[in-house]
């Protein structure tokens, strides 16, 4: 038993066609179904229907976000869990929610966010044959990132979903903020032996601060921010390197106000490998190591 990886997340944007323009032709994602008010889209690398979904809403921020199970009894073990911990669980069956998308269980975290574990989601394929393939697809538009790859949240008690998340989902911690009075200000948690899948910092409950997408290395990274600065996309922190992680990153926003983010680098995380720690006076140095700060719009999020 097992949660394997980030599965999805559901993105609300106020300007359906904008945004699927931006996601399709700026970052190169591939449409894979449509509906009136949502679009469904995949990095060109993933097999399954869809990992990013747009819903049309009057403002921009999560809807929810989904990580993928091993097995489907997987899903009526965590169920029993969440169910054991007072809290209600939702069930959909294969298709139910949304075309191409499997069994699922979704449920209410303690930040407010709503997450979903999911299984069997219908495989599409990465475009690429599946004997002898090349490396990669020819023609591939924009960033072309091949897979999404974590999401950063907001929490009023972040010390409170990282247990939660621990204690009931199996997550395990790899770094984290402590704060002089004692508490954590920010974590990063895994599940896939990642440097991290998701974390957290403290914000407001039910806010997105970013979702990230792969890319192989830093010369991607410097592509990325080509499309970027081509495209007239507003770049928030061109590219740099986290402390946390040891990663390689680069913020920018799509026109509806979602901070996306370019990812690469990391380590490999062992389950039994104890946590890294920074502390609150090295904050900026955790998040972004070369400038060592953090500037206040950074932290800024809207739920």
């Amino acid at each position: 038993m097992s949660i394997l990886r980030l599965s999805h997340v559901e993105i609300r944007v106020p300007d359906l066609e904008l945004a699927t323009a931006y996601y399709s032709e700026v970052v190169g994602l591939i449409e894979t179904a449509r509906e009136p008010e949502r679009v469904f889209l995949k990095c060109w690398d993933e097999h399954q229907h869809h990992s990013v979904v747009l819903t049309y809403a009057p403002t921009h921020g999560l809807n929810h976000f989904g990580f993928k199970v091993t097995e489907a009894d997987d899903l009526d073990v965590y169920q029993a869990r969440l169910e054991a911990e007072g809290i209600e669980v939702r069930r959909y069956e294969k298709g139910e929610w949304a075309p191409g998308h499997g069994q699922a269980i979704r449920f209410t975290i303690p930040s407010g966010h709503e997450m979903e574990l999911v299984h069997g989601m219908e495989q599409v394929g990465n475009m690429l044959p599946r004997t002898n393939p090349p490396p990669r697809p020819m023609g591939l538009i924009g960033m072309a990132p091949p897979r999404v790859d974590h999401l950063f949240l907001t929490a009023e008690e972040v010390d409170t979903v990282t247990t939660f998340l621990q204690r009931v989902l199996d997550f395990r911690l790899t770094e984290q903020v402590m704060g002089d009075d004692g508490f954590q200000i920010a974590t990063w948690l895994e599940v896939s032996h990642s440097s991290h899948d998701i974390a957290l910092i403290t914000g407001p409950n039910g806010g997105l601060h970013h979702f990230a997408f792969w890319v192989d290395d830093w010369n991607d990274l410097r592509t990325a921010a080509d499309a970027c600065a081509y495209h007239g996309v507003n770049i928030e922190t061109n590219p740099t390197r986290h402390g946390v992680t040891r990663g390689q990153c680069l913020y920018f926003f799509d026109p509806c106000g979602n901070r996306n983010e370019v990812y690469t680098g990391g380590y490999w995380a062992d389950p039994d490998a104890e946590p890294t720690t920074w502390t609150e006076a090295e904050m900026g140095r955790a998040l972004f190591y070369y400038d060592g700060v953090v500037n206040q719009r950074f932290l800024t999020v809207h739920t």
